[in-house]
Protein backbone atom coordinates (compact mmCIF):
# COMPACT_ATOMS: atom_id res chain seq x y z
CA UNK A 1 0.00 0.00 0.00
CA UNK A 2 1.06 3.54 -0.82
CA UNK A 3 -0.37 6.73 0.91
CA UNK A 4 -0.25 9.72 -1.25
CA UNK A 5 -2.16 11.66 1.64
CA UNK A 6 -3.81 12.03 5.02
CA UNK A 7 -6.70 14.24 6.58
CA UNK A 8 -8.86 14.17 9.89
CA UNK A 9 -12.00 14.73 9.35
CA UNK A 10 -14.76 16.75 11.90
CA UNK A 11 -18.53 16.82 11.66
CA UNK A 12 -19.87 20.19 13.08
CA UNK A 13 -22.96 22.22 12.81
CA UNK A 14 -20.82 25.46 11.03
CA UNK A 15 -17.99 24.53 9.16
CA UNK A 16 -16.94 28.74 7.95
CA UNK A 17 -16.76 28.76 12.08
CA UNK A 18 -14.40 26.23 12.37
CA UNK A 19 -12.20 27.11 9.12
CA UNK A 20 -12.22 30.64 10.32
CA UNK A 21 -10.82 29.68 13.76
CA UNK A 22 -7.63 27.34 12.34
CA UNK A 23 -7.04 29.78 9.76
CA UNK A 24 -6.94 32.85 12.30
CA UNK A 25 -4.98 31.27 15.05
CA UNK A 26 -3.18 28.56 13.76
CA UNK A 27 -2.14 29.88 10.14
CA UNK A 28 -3.79 27.05 7.88
CA UNK A 29 -5.04 27.70 4.30
CA UNK A 30 -8.18 27.00 3.04
CA UNK A 31 -7.00 24.61 -0.04
CA UNK A 32 -10.92 23.48 -1.42
CA UNK A 33 -14.59 24.51 0.07
CA UNK A 34 -18.11 24.17 -1.06
CA UNK A 35 -21.12 24.00 0.64
CA UNK A 36 -20.88 21.83 3.69
CA UNK A 37 -17.01 21.24 3.50
CA UNK A 38 -13.72 22.79 3.88
CA UNK A 39 -10.22 21.33 3.70
CA UNK A 40 -7.65 23.14 5.46
CA UNK A 41 -3.64 22.43 5.46
CA UNK A 42 -0.20 24.10 6.24
CA UNK A 43 2.68 23.34 4.79
CA UNK A 44 4.34 21.82 7.72
CA UNK A 45 1.42 19.61 9.07
CA UNK A 46 1.67 16.30 7.33
CA UNK A 47 -2.50 16.18 7.06
CA UNK A 48 -5.38 18.11 5.97
CA UNK A 49 -7.95 19.37 8.77
CA UNK A 50 -11.43 19.06 7.20
CA UNK A 51 -14.81 20.01 8.39
CA UNK A 52 -17.96 18.77 7.18
CA UNK A 53 -21.15 20.18 7.98
CA UNK A 54 -23.58 17.83 10.27
CA UNK A 55 -26.23 16.15 8.17
CA UNK A 56 -24.83 16.54 4.95
CA UNK A 57 -26.41 14.45 2.36
CA UNK A 58 -23.29 12.58 0.96
CA UNK A 59 -22.06 10.96 4.65
CA UNK A 60 -23.21 7.81 5.15
CA UNK A 61 -26.65 7.96 7.35
CA UNK A 62 -25.57 6.14 10.32
CA UNK A 63 -22.43 9.56 10.10
CA UNK A 64 -24.32 12.08 9.27
CA UNK A 65 -25.65 13.87 12.68
CA UNK A 66 -22.91 12.66 14.59
CA UNK A 67 -20.78 15.95 16.11
CA UNK A 68 -17.09 15.85 16.65
CA UNK A 69 -17.06 15.05 20.23
CA UNK A 70 -14.31 13.11 22.22
CA UNK A 71 -11.56 13.66 19.47
CA UNK A 72 -8.35 16.28 20.24
CA UNK A 73 -6.82 17.61 17.36
CA UNK A 74 -3.18 18.10 18.57
CA UNK A 75 -0.76 19.72 17.01
CA UNK A 76 3.54 19.35 18.63
CA UNK A 77 4.74 23.08 18.73
CA UNK A 78 8.47 24.60 19.58
CA UNK A 79 7.78 27.15 21.70
CA UNK A 80 4.21 26.25 23.96
CA UNK A 81 4.34 28.51 26.28
CA UNK A 82 4.70 31.57 23.22
CA UNK A 83 1.56 29.86 21.92
CA UNK A 84 -0.02 30.22 24.88
CA UNK A 85 0.64 33.39 25.68
CA UNK A 86 -0.40 34.83 21.88
CA UNK A 87 -3.50 32.98 22.01
CA UNK A 88 -4.53 34.13 25.77
CA UNK A 89 -3.49 37.89 24.05
CA UNK A 90 -5.98 37.49 21.69
CA UNK A 91 -8.67 36.51 23.55
CA UNK A 92 -8.83 32.79 23.02
CA UNK A 93 -10.19 30.79 25.95
CA UNK A 94 -7.88 28.27 27.27
CA UNK A 95 -10.29 25.33 28.27
CA UNK A 96 -7.53 23.13 29.58
CA UNK A 97 -4.42 25.04 31.52
CA UNK A 98 -0.84 24.14 30.54
CA UNK A 99 -0.55 20.64 32.00
CA UNK A 100 2.88 18.51 32.56
CA UNK A 101 2.63 14.80 32.77
CA UNK A 102 4.94 12.24 34.34
CA UNK A 103 5.81 11.02 31.35
CA UNK A 104 7.18 14.46 29.98
CA UNK A 105 4.21 15.71 28.03
CA UNK A 106 3.24 19.17 28.55
CA UNK A 107 -0.11 20.28 26.80
CA UNK A 108 -2.96 22.96 27.00
CA UNK A 109 -6.25 23.32 25.16
CA UNK A 110 -8.48 25.42 23.53
CA UNK A 111 -12.11 24.78 21.51
CA UNK A 112 -12.90 26.79 18.04
CA UNK A 113 -16.53 27.49 17.71
CA UNK A 114 -18.02 24.27 17.09
CA UNK A 115 -16.77 22.85 20.12
CA UNK A 116 -13.61 20.93 18.30
CA UNK A 117 -10.65 20.36 20.98
CA UNK A 118 -7.26 21.95 19.31
CA UNK A 119 -4.37 20.43 21.86
CA UNK A 120 -0.74 22.29 22.01
CA UNK A 121 1.67 20.16 22.68
CA UNK A 122 5.62 19.32 23.21
CA UNK A 123 6.94 16.08 24.51
CA UNK A 124 10.13 16.52 25.70
CA UNK A 125 10.48 12.67 27.49
CA UNK A 126 9.71 10.85 30.40
CA UNK A 127 10.81 12.56 33.53
CA UNK A 128 13.60 11.60 34.87
CA UNK A 129 15.19 10.42 31.47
Amino acid sequence: MRISASAVSFNVRDVAASSRFLQEWFGFREEMAADGFASLSREDVGHNVVFLRQGLGTLPEDQRDVHAAGVILAFVVDDLEGELARLEQGGVSITMPLTVEEWGERAFQVRDPNGVIVQLVDWNGAAGS
